[in-house]
């Protein structure tokens, strides 16, 4: 299991907010916290540290007047960290050139694959021909909904009827790389993940990376006991980077020792 680090950006800002609580054209949030530093400073943080295969967030839609200011900060951060991040939010077969080419070593997309609520085979196999399936990841963030769960599209605000199972995965892992999966009904809340959905990303069959409501080190163990060592985990709003209570270095530290063991 692998630490993945994350910048989210939210009207210009580096963030931790919580899932679900983007509304409308999401320019406003329920904040965790705010930092000080901006993505191109924790872009070179986490690089200094040789954390490769994090992930930069655009959270405001393309439609938005803040997208300008949070598009721009994304880009600086890729700057100064060719090839450490993957980069996600409004990500389209025609921008994600712009995005490839300012650094970013993969793309992460959404909205524009599970569009009006449905999978669009046709806008996946587009994005397979202009970036390539090894340069795609899919973003399979989804809420619970009766038993089971659902992807979630534009900044986690709709549903669609795709529902996340093992087919799904099989399925979707013939076209990209790497699965992102935040659950969302934990993103933010910091009271323990949710394992049930670790257990059916164990069975993904390509690399996945989970993310939402770690919030202690025994989370990272059962997160680990759970995901069979195939999913790798971010972290935000319990990180002490982030206002948390978990040490950056001590996490590190963690997953390091987890890795030289095996």
């Amino acid at each position: 299991m692998r630490f993945r680090p994350c910048i989210d950006i939210h009207n210009g800002k580096v963030k931790q907010i919580v899932g679900g609580s983007l509304k409308g054209d999401a320019s406003v949030a329920e904040e965790n916290y705010v930092s000080e530093h901006d993505a191109a400073w924790f872009a070179r943080f986490y690089a200094k540290d040789g954390l490769k295969d994090g992930h930069i967030i655009l959270l405001n839609p393309v439609s938005a007047p803040q997208y300008r200011d949070t598009k721009q900060q994304a880009l600086a951060a890729l700057r100064q960290a060719p090839g450490f991040f993957q980069l996600g939010g409004g990500v389209t077969p025609y921008n994600a050139e712009e995005f490839l080419n300012a650094g970013a070593s993969k793309v992460i997309v959404t909205s524009y694959v599970f569009q009006d609520g449905t999978f669009n085979r046709r806008h996946l196999e587009k994005l397979v021909q202009t970036v390539g399936k090894d340069r795609l990841v899919l973003d399979l963030s989804c809420r619970r909904r009766g038993a089971d769960y659902y992807i979630v599209t534009d900044r986690w605000q709709n549903f669609t009827d795709v529902c996340l199972n093992i087919e799904t995965l099989r399925q979707l892992a013939e076209s990209c790389s790497e699965f992102l999966v935040h659950a969302v009904d934990a993103e933010g809340l910091r009271r323990g993940p949710q394992l049930e959905l670790v257990d059916l990303l164990a069975e993904a069959g390509i690399s996945v990376t989970y993310a939402g409501g770690i919030a202690n080190f025994q989370d990272l163990k059962d997160l680990r006991q759970r995901g069979k060592d195939r999913v790798d985990v971010t972290i935000g709003s319990a990180l002490d980077l982030f206002g948390g209570d978990m040490s950056y270095r001590e996490v590190l530290k963690v997953l390091t020792e987890d890795l030289a063991s095996e």
